[in-house]
């Protein structure tokens, strides 16, 4: 019988397998409607809606693929961590950022979870945002 801890790891895995497969509906469905998305170097965004349209901002401007994902959870289940390395291609510019060229780069990152009933209720992710900057910018 599958443990807490073994079903929010499985979650996690399939929102990153989501990502991976640039399945946003998909995505959305392991969230909790009042989703907390704490965004690196950005403001708390609160709500589905508002998790949608980051997602469709960044499908825009970023073609992603997360790689060598490890996922590790507390023992009741209620939060968990992933590392992973991200690959991708900037697509279109950024606001506030370097103009968009087909810049490659691999980034290492990682994000905390909490899970509420089975569904994550926040993801915060973290990056190096020199280090994405010095690869772009070349």
């Amino acid at each position: 019988m599958p443990s807490k801890r073994d079903d929010t790891e499985s979650l996690v895995r399939r929102y990153y397998e989501r990502f991976n497969a640039h399945d946003s509906a998909a995505m959305l469905s392991c969230l909790g409607d009042d989703i907390v998305h704490d965004v690196n170097q950005g403001e708390r965004r609160k709500g589905k809606a508002l998790f949608a349209s980051f997602m469709e901002h960044m499908n825009r401007c970023y073609r992603e693929q997360l790689r060598d994902i490890v996922v590790l959870s507390n023992a009741d289940g209620s939060r968990a961590a992933a590392e992973f390395v991200v690959h991708g291609t900037y697509l279109a510019t950024d606001d506030g950022l370097p103009p968009a060229k087909g810049q490659t780069y691999v980034l290492p990152a990682g994000a905390f979870f909490e899970v509420t009933n089975g569904q994550i209720s926040r993801v915060s992710t973290y990056y190096n945002l020199k280090d994405w900057m010095a690869q772009v910018v070349g």
